[in-house]
């Protein structure tokens, strides 16, 4: 596997892996002299892609999971020394995934430039991962944190998760938009896990050891499962098979999503932040019943993100960002905006997972839609190279994070602003109004997309 002799050409072994015979059983493939190559598993099923799959499900759960469940740590911190009573205790979250997500063009292209090396990222990722927890354990001060619970791990955890997004196109196809879904779901099953047993382990052995177990349990579960995140092409092959550009990302199509992709990024965090608290203080939850609402949306988002990845393979990607964003909006304003009590607040909770949670799951129809363009050269002449699938998913994801850095200063100004408060009637009179306009707003404009499309824009 990955000769380079003969005379058969990487867009002759891409062709093969986009066509419908390469989902049949394993099949050779020979150069133009009739010499064995390679044997390539089958795509879109089979052994091979779902394992593949199994531990890309894996790894997304663990390293982004945790990033969403610091808020079990913040509370922790806050609350026991030698940490207690810091102010830049949230930085630690914000750095961890911020950086996942604002360093991931960065590490996509390095992945792209040398891909040999990269055959190796997952496993190096996570060791990088755990000697960050392991690290973080012995931390004394909140500096301390920032520097291996937030920065080092998010390094990490981009380095190990994005050997999944790279060669996730090489294994589906037809099916792509499924597969993409499912990995993205174990986000939502992670933070319906990991902040029970986290607390637990917080509650009785302390923050040192709970992060110790953690990096050994991310470990033993990871390790053996980076044997089945490779590639499926040679990786020399698929390296000639597809030249790249990043010219899309100034290209008004991709401006365009990226644009409401952002807006739609900077609301979609405020309820993960704000619900348990509003649950408590509005609706007078105990504490069990305050964290149910979160998750409930994370329940809700791992069907959310799968039946999402059903629709992208079939509809136009317009109409599934839409179809996201009009359940999202209509949720927030009616269903949260009206909530009185806990069960209205509960319906929100799932109503609000299974739409919003599964916007970024319509983003394989984005990176279909710009790799299919031919790009456009100073003079306006269509060339050969095209968009790279996994450095749209890139930038996407930093539009994303770009939102979510904005998403905190915002939300925090808009809380203590206390808009309408006793003025109105529900959630907008609680104090909570403004955040909650705020929310549906910005989802309402994450659907933006299908209206330029109808005007011929996109």
């Amino acid at each position: 596997m990955g000769s380079e002799t003969g005379t058969t050409t990487a867009i002759e072994l891409q062709s093969f892996n986009d066509s419908p015979r390469a989902t049949s059983p394993e099949r050779r493939v020979e150069d133009g002299n009739g010499h064995e190559m390679a044997s390539l598993p089958p795509v879109d099923g089979g052994k091979d892609a779902w394992l593949f799959l199994a531990a890309c499900f894996m790894i997304e759960g663990l390293v982004w999971g945790f990033g969403y469940c610091f808020g079990v740590f913040q509370n922790y911190y806050s609350t026991h020394e030698p940490f207690a009573g810091a102010s830049n205790i949230p930085a630690i979250g914000t750095c961890a995934l911020g950086i996942m997500y604002l360093d991931t063009p960065l590490v996509m292209y390095f992945h792209r430039r040398f891909p040999h090396q990269a055959r190796y990222s997952t496993i190096l990722g996570l060791l990088i991962m755990c000697l960050a927890l392991a690290l973080s354990s012995f931390s004394t001060t909140v500096t301390h944190l920032v520097i291996t619970q937030g920065i080092l791990y998010a390094i990490g955890g981009s380095i190990a998760y994005s050997s999944c997004i790279v060669y996730l196109e090489e294994w589906f196809v037809a099916r792509r938009g499924l597969a993409f879904g499912i990995m993205w779901s174990a986000t939502g099953l992670a933070g319906v896990v990991l902040p029970l047993l986290l607390e637990y382990l917080l509650s009785v052995q302390g923050y040192q050891t709970t992060l110790r177990i953690f990096g050994g349990v991310v470990f033993a579960l990871t390790a053996p499962l980076s044997y089945f995140v490779k590639p499926r092409l040679p990786v020399a092959a698929a390296r000639r098979a597809k030249p790249f550009s990043l010219r899309f990302v100034v290209e008004r199509p991709f401006v365009l999503y990226q644009v409401f992709n952002v807006l739609e990024a900077v609301g979609f965090f405020l309820p993960g932040i704000y619900l348990p608290s509003y649950a408590r203080a509005v609706l007078g939850a105990s504490p069990f019943p305050a964290v149910v609402a979160m998750m409930l949306v994370n329940v809700a988002s791992v069907f959310g993100c799968v039946v999402m990845g059903i629709f992208i393979d079939r509809l136009e990607v317009t109409k599934c960002l839409l179809i996201s964003t009009v359940g999202a909006t209509v949720g927030t304003f009616l269903l949260w905006g009206l909530s009185v009590n806990l069960p209205v607040l509960y319906l929100f909770c799932i109503v609000y997972g299974l739409f919003a949670g599964s916007y970024t799951s319509a983003w394989p129809g984005v990176m279909k839609e710009i790799t299919g363009r031919g790009l456009v050269d100073g003079e306006g002449t269509e060339h050969g190279k095209l968009a790279d699938p996994s450095m749209v998913f890139a930038f996407l994801a930093m539009g994303r994070g770009v939102g979510n850095v904005i998403s905190g200063p915002l939300s925090e100004a808009l809380v203590k602003a206390m808009p309408w408060e006793g003025q109105a009637f529900g959630g907008y009179g609680s104090g909570y109004g403004g955040l909650i306009a705020f929310t549906g707003a910005t989802a309402m404009f994450g659907g933006g997309s299908y209206l330029w499309k109808r005007l011929g824009w996109l």
